[in-house]
């Protein structure tokens, strides 16, 4: 049976949530379409948050980030909804959603939005000699 593209996050149990540690994950081969003209947008997602309680499952997240293949959207906007979404599966203390869409028309865009869990402090970076 293929696979199918869906809008649904899986996640699973952080194995530490004790401790602050970052995920960071790279989404190559994202696409959308332009909302004015109907062509393809493409776009490489990076994906740093640290976790609490839940981690995205990797598979659920290709299958949502296929999902939006087909769809028009603006890059603001589908930047924006994919960190939503993401926040609302997984409740991070920490996430950032970096899209750097390649170029349409001349024109270079990276998008950046970030979700900060609210009682949550970053530890101080430890520089070391």
């Amino acid at each position: 049976m293929p696979s199918q593209p869906s809008k649904t996050l899986e996640t699973f149990d952080n194995p530490q949530p004790e401790r602050d540690y970052t995920i960071r994950i790279e989404v190559p081969e994202f696409t959308c379409l332009c909302p004015k003209t109907g062509q393809p947008d493409f776009a490489e997602l990076t994906i740093e948050y640290i976790a609490d309680k839940l981690c995205v499952e990797l598979k659920s997240l290709k299958m949502y980030a296929w999902s939006f293949r087909d769809e028009g959207a603006f890059h603001e906007a589908v930047t924006n909804r994919i960190l939503s979404d993401l926040v609302a599966a997984t409740q991070p203390r920490f996430m950032r959603l970096t899209a750097d869409f390649n170029v349409r028309g001349g024109i270079y865009t990276t998008v950046v939005a970030e979700h900060r869990a609210e009682n949550w402090q970053p530890p101080v970076p430890v520089t070391l000699p």
